[in-house]
C-alpha cells in the first residue's frame, strides 16, 4: 500500500484496498433527505461512513440512497476508494527519539467549510484530547496522543470529519511538494 501512496497511483477499485489493508468502518453519520419536485417530496438517505487501519491510513466516503442500508454500503465503498495516508511522528521534543509514533509529526490546521481544526502533538500517556465527534477519525488513523481546537461550525459533523481528515494529511502533502522539489528542482 505504501507504494502505491509513493508512486502516486489511485485505486480504481475497492476489492484493491481490502486485499492489502484490513480495514475497521464507522458510520458518522446517516441523515434522511428530502427534494422536492413538481410529483411531490422525494426521500433519500445521506450516509457518511469512516475507514481505518490504526495503522497509518484513513478514509472518509459519502454516499446517497433511496434506502439507508445501500446508502452506508455505497459510503464504505467510496471511503476505501479515498484512502489517505498519515504520517505519524513521536509527539514531544522532550522525548528520545524512538521509532513509537503515537502522535503528529507537527502542529497543522485543517479546513472543510467555516470549521477549521488546529491538531497539536501530544506526548505519550496524554490520550486523545479532542471533540467527541472527531475522536473515532484519530483512533482509526492510529494517532493516540492529541491536543485539538477547533473553530467555525462544529456542530457540522461531516465538515468536523472532513477538517480533522485535512489536518492529519497535510503532512503527507508537504513531504511529497518537498520530494518534487528534490526531484524536478524548484
Amino acid at each position: 500500500m505504501e507504494e502505491i501512496f509513493e508512486k502516486g497511483y489511485r485505486i480504481m477499485e475497492p476489492e484493491i484496498v481490502d486485499s492489502l489493508l484490513k480495514l475497521e468502518d464507522e458510520v458518522i453519520e446517516v441523515a434522511k433527505t428530502t427534494r422536492v419536485t413538481t410529483a411531490g417530496r422525494k426521500f433519500s438517505y445521506r450516509a457518511a461512513v469512516l475507514v481505518g487501519n490504526r495503522n497509518g491510513f484513513v478514509g472518509l466516503g459519502t454516499a446517497k440512497d433511496v434506502d439507508r442500508f445501500p446508502a452506508i454500503t455505497k459510503a464504505k465503498r467510496n471511503a476505501k476508494l479515498n484512502l489517505k495516508r498519515v504520517y505519524r511522528g513521536s509527539g514531544s521534543w522532550e522525548e528520545q527519539p524512538t521509532d513509537d509514533k503515537h502522535s503528529v509529526p507537527m502542529k497543522v490546521v485543517g479546513k472543510s467549510g467555516s470549521v477549521r481544526v488546529l491538531v497539536m502533538p501530544a506526548p505519550k500517556g496524554t490520550g486523545i484530547a479532542v471533540g467527541k465527534n472527531i475522536s473515532k477519525v484519530f483512533e482509526l488513523a492510529g494517532v493516540r496522543n492529541v491536543w485539538s481546537k477547533a473553530s467555525g461550525r462544529t456542530s457540522i459533523k461531516l465538515n468536523f470529519v472532513q477538517a480533522a481528515i485535512d489536518a492529519l494529511t497535510k503532512p503527507s502533502k508537504m513531504k511529497l511538494t518537498r520530494d518534487l522539489e528534490r526531484k524536478f528542482g524548484k
